[in-house]
């Protein structure tokens, strides 16, 4: 039997890959404890120190502490998100105060914060690069940010808000989780609720049973499973049953003790507190300080004035979406549960196949291979499988080589499953940097909800799955091809928040494109490859509803900036704005009942808050991005090493918007996400 693993141990040497199964859970909090305890220590050295201020003496030493606890921390956060356990969960929620106490006291520490200004003010700064320039000047932002010029009882007023901002967030995550596992409904094996479904979402309902001990289908609310029954069940009755549940997860409407609302009203306040107390309006313009953007009003005129050219789009896909219901589905008055099942009828009639059919072509395995091969021709790297300890059997993990030599890896966690947290994303487990010994090489976290195999058969992606797969492992490229070895810098570190989506939303692109489906593909049984007759048809249904989609994302930012900018918890009703947002740019208005916001975990736990609005910014960025691939040729080495060398690998070394510049020559413009969409002026 292996002995259990200290996880202090692990930042002894960080180059080992951690073996996940084989820690022990009790000395979590010990090692946390005991490197805050390393931290504060250092901390206190470098202030106490007589000697100059240099980046060698200050922020070299405050990076190798810090790296050490936020490096135990990744881990503990990542197997609470992705193997979550009532033990578990009680660990993080013990450090969880501990953690953003440490970081607030260090970021409104006012002796540390003169010796970064010394060092700036210092004689031998003009001697230094330009990006360690631009590493000053961002921490200095961030020491302000935090408090760092308060006085004593407005920065302990900061601290304790913060540290409930961070309990609070957790807490929104568990109860959108808990509502999510708790809930599941059974069919007996001769139901006919289940007709439309296809072969291999019964499947699928049908393992999810027998791994219960249970005979007949189950069904549950992770992603897969909903969207089989919204888009594929026949049954109108069971379609309303899931979306009700659904869309009222985590609200007054199911348990009270998991009830977000009061979560997002306190965290509303505190947001509002903190503006305050750092002497910004709201929490929007504080937001804002670190990102491309130049304040609230801009972001919420970008919003709109991409509204006004989506909208008409919007309204004609919902008025094509209802003359069909009427006309050849006999539903004269559809509600929100029967749009995605209408859309796919229309789909297969318009367009003449059908998601199920696309699906088979892609298989997981063949996908994979289709996506190295593509980033091995562009960025002249190399990706294989290797052996590694992992948290979950399904769990695989890749080596990157360039010219031989290992510079990266990552894992994949493919599967929805209880106890993992919903959505896809891209997370650090290390970044790259350059340490006493050479080089440390960066690790990624790649994480999905697709659909488990059935059986023996691979897993089967949709193309919207290729989509968030290649997606996630843009971010995952940003992050392990980055050349940079300052932590502060280094991959999307440093990157402003309405940027870092461009690398990620860039390498969406290349599933619409024919080369690069043809390596994607292999048929499920036959083995072939996408016929170009399907292709073409998936193509010509690429913007299908792409006015709906667009105003829906217009609908989450909208809400989401106005809710940080004018909004006061103590007088007004969320639900009320988000109606308010939906009757200027919205073409579908949920029931009453619906309860979007609470489970809304982008901007209440997951850090975009103020901030929704980067997935568009940064998909305009990325629309003209890929248009120089288009220009040149999808292929093009020169092109590929240019993105590498001007966007992924710069990492936050220097502004965004000059990585842009660098690369296409120029300043951004809307005409090529308009042209995507299908919505340019004719």
């Amino acid at each position: 039997m292996t002995d259990k693993i200290d996880i202090l141990s692990v930042t002894e040497d960080k180059s080992k890959l951690i073996d996940f199964s084989n820690l022990d859970q009790n000395s979590f909090i010990p090692a946390i404890e005991a490197l805050i305890s390393q931290l504060n220590k250092k901390v206190s050295e470098i202030i106490g120190s007589t000697e100059i201020a240099t980046w060698d003496n200050v922020i070299t030493p405050l990076d190798d502490a810090v790296e050490n606890l936020t490096y135990v921390w990744s881990i503990i956060s990542h197997l609470n998100s992705v193997v979550d356990t009532p033990e578990l969960r009680a660990i993080y929620n013990e450090l969880l105060p501990l953690i953003s106490e440490t970081f607030g006291k260090i970021g409104q520490n006012e002796a540390l914060y003169k010796k970064y200004k010394d060092i700036k003010n210092s004689d031998f700064y003009k001697d230094y690069p330009d990006v360690r320039m631009r590493i000053l000047e961002k921490e200095i932002q961030g020491f302000v940010l935090s408090g760092a010029e308060l006085n004593n009882i407005d920065k302990e007023k900061l601290l304790k808000i913060n540290q409930e901002q961070a309990q609070l967030a957790q807490k929104f995550s568990e109860n959108l989780l808990d509502c999510t596992n708790n809930f599941a409904l059974y069919l007996s094996e001769d139901t006919n609720d289940l007709d439309g479904i296809t072969t291999s979402d019964r499947e699928m309902f049908a393992q999810q049973a027998r791994l219960d001990g249970k005979e007949g289908y189950k069904i549950t609310l992770h992603m897969p499973n909903y969207l089989a029954i919204m888009q594929y069940a026949s049954n109108r009755k069971l379609r309303e049953n899931i979306y009700e549940a659904y869309s009222t997860r985590a609200s007054n409407l199911g348990p009270l003790d998991k009830d977000n609302a009061p979560i997002i009203n306190r965290l509303l306040e505190l947001r509002q507190q903190e503006a305050s107390l750092l002497g910004y309006q709201n929490f929007a313009e504080v937001s804002l300080v670190p990102k491309m953007a130049d304040s609230p009003t801009q972001v919420i005129e970008f919003l709109r004035d991409l509204s006004s050219k989506a909208k008409p789009f919007a309204q004609n896909d919902m008025e094509e979406l209802l003359h069909f219901a009427s006309s050849q589905l006999g539903l004269q008055n559809p509600k929100p549960w029967d749009l995605s099942y209408i859309a796919e009828k229309l789909r297969e009639q318009k367009y003449a196949y059908s998601e199920e059919e696309v699906k088979k072509y892609f298989t997981e395995p063949q996908v994979f291979n289709g996506l190295f091969k593509l980033v091995e021709k562009l960025f002249s790297i190399q990706i294989e499988e290797s052996r590694a300890p992992v948290w979950h059997k399904d769990v695989k993990f890749f080596s990157v080589r360039k010219n031989g030599e290992e510079i990266a890896g990552f894992y994949t966690d493919l599967y929805a499953r209880p106890g993992k947290r919903g959505g896809a994303w891209m997370n650090d487990q290390r970044s790259r940097r350059l340490t006493a010994n050479g080089i440390q090489t960066p690790i990624a976290y790649l994480v999905c909800n697709f659909a488990s195999p059935i059986g023996d058969k691979p897993a089967l992606l949709t193309h919207r799955d290729v989509e968030t797969l290649f997606h996630e492992f843009g971010h995952g490229l940003h992050h392990m091809l980055t050349t940079q070895t300052d932590l502060a810098v280094s991959g999307i570190s440093g990157v402003e928040w309405d940027a870092v989506e461009l690398p990620s939303q860039f390498m969406e692109n290349f599933t619409w494109n024919w080369d690069v489906v043809q390596t994607l593909s292999s048929h499920v049984t036959t083995h072939e490859k996408m016929p170009r007759s399907l292709f073409d048809k998936v193509v010509s249904a690429k913007n299908f509803e792409a006015g709906m989609g667009t105003v829906r994302q217009i609908e989450f930012a909208l809400f989401d900036m106005l809710l940080h900018t004018n909004f006061d918890p103590k007088e007004d009703n969320f639900h009320n704005l988000l109606k308010q947002v939906r009757n200027e740019v919205a073409v579908v208005f949920p029931p009453d009942y619906n309860r979007f916001a609470e489970s809304f975990a982008h901007i209440f736990a997951g850090g975009y808050a103020a901030g929704y609005y980067s997935y568009k910014w940064a998909e305009l960025l990325s629309a003209d991005v890929f248009s120089l691939f288009e220009e040149k040729g999808i292929f093009n080495a020169e092109v590929g090493k240019k993105y590498l060398d001007e966007i992924l690998s710069r990492g936050g070394s220097r502004p965004a918007m000059e990585n842009f510049i660098a690369f296409r020559g120029r300043k951004p413009t809307t005409e090529a996400l308009l042209r995507q969409y299908g919505m340019q002026k004719n």
